[in-house]
């Protein structure tokens, strides 16, 4: 069961999953807390980008701590960053682990045999080929949920080879973190890029 926690930009009472934690490091420096792991108090903040601006720009951290905070640059680029190496990396997981079929050929043959928990989609990869995969999954097992805002190029970095354009993840505990990462990353890009 998870928990639920009061946005500092909003104070709706919303899901853990739908929070990024941010807590308050060295020299008092605003600092996010993918994990929630970090030590001391911690302040929650929406994952949505236009919500994290409202709360800079009316100092809601700094009435979270009680102290004036110092606040990075860009706190909604670093954080949609941060998503991003964490979703990159949870794909090196589960090629490791056997979870994440690789190429064209192998997710035709992944989506044959069962529902996959993701596909993955370069966002420049062409589009005859995420057309007829998004086919083939939606006639076998309806909506499949598709990550298709990475690069081939970063997909590949992060299994650790050449460029990647079609990749799906099957159930199991990388793909429940995948997707709890993804949903926060959906405030701060769309997914499925337009066109």
């Amino acid at each position: 069961m998870s928990r639920e926690r009061r946005c500092v930009a909003t104070g709706e009472v919303r899901d853990e999953a739908d929070l990024i934690r941010m807590a308050l490091g060295p020299g008092n420096q605003l600092v996010p807390d993918l994990a929630a792991k970090l030590p001391g108090r911690g302040a929650w903040i929406s994952a949505e980008r236009d919500l994290i601006q409202k709360a800079v720009k009316k100092s809601a951290f700094n009435r979270a701590f009680g102290c004036p905070v110092n606040m990075p640059e860009d706190l909604p680029g670093l954080i949609e960053g941060q998503l991003v190496a964490r979703a990159l990396n949870l794909m090196g997981l589960a090629r490791r682990s056997g979870d994440l079929a690789v190429g064209y050929d192998a997710v035709r043959l992944a989506l044959k045999a069962g529902k996959p928990a993701w596909r993955i989609e370069a966002s420049d990869g062409a589009e005859d080929g995420r057309s007829k995969l998004d086919r083939l999954a939606f006639a076998a097992w309806g909506d499949v949920p598709v990550a298709g805002c990475f690069t081939a190029e970063a997909v590949g970095d992060a299994l650790g080879r050449g460029p990647v354009v079609h990749a799906s993840m099957s159930t199991g505990s990388q793909a429940r973190a995948f997707s709890t990462v993804m949903r926060k990353l959906s405030g701060f890009r769309p997914l499925v890029p337009q066109g």
